[in-house]
């Protein structure tokens, strides 16, 4: 436990940002998870518009420090793979 003021601000900024960071890594997943569903059922047009709308959310995970840069190259370069043997 946290024995001074300044630890136990600390604790109390820690905890914040680990909710704020759960959430926002939730919703990453969420995301790529309907690309993932777009893929899986064949359909190329929904999964392509499901595309548009996850590399933004990766990017954004990337600037607030969520994810890294590589992670995202990875997801976007291989979702990208899929949807394109679909068509």
């Amino acid at each position: 436990m946290a024995n001074t003021a300044q630890a136990r601000k600390r604790a109390k900024q820690s905890e914040n940002r680990r909710k704020l960071n759960t959430s926002q890594r939730s919703a990453m997943r969420t995301i790529l998870k309907k690309v993932q569903i777009a893929i899986e059922n064949g359909d190329q047009p929904q999964a392509q518009k499901a595309y548009q709308s996850a590399v933004p959310a990766l990017d954004k995970a990337v600037s607030k420090g969520l994810i890294h840069q590589n992670k995202a190259a990875r997801h976007k370069s291989r979702l990208n793979k899929h949807i394109r043997a679909l068509g």
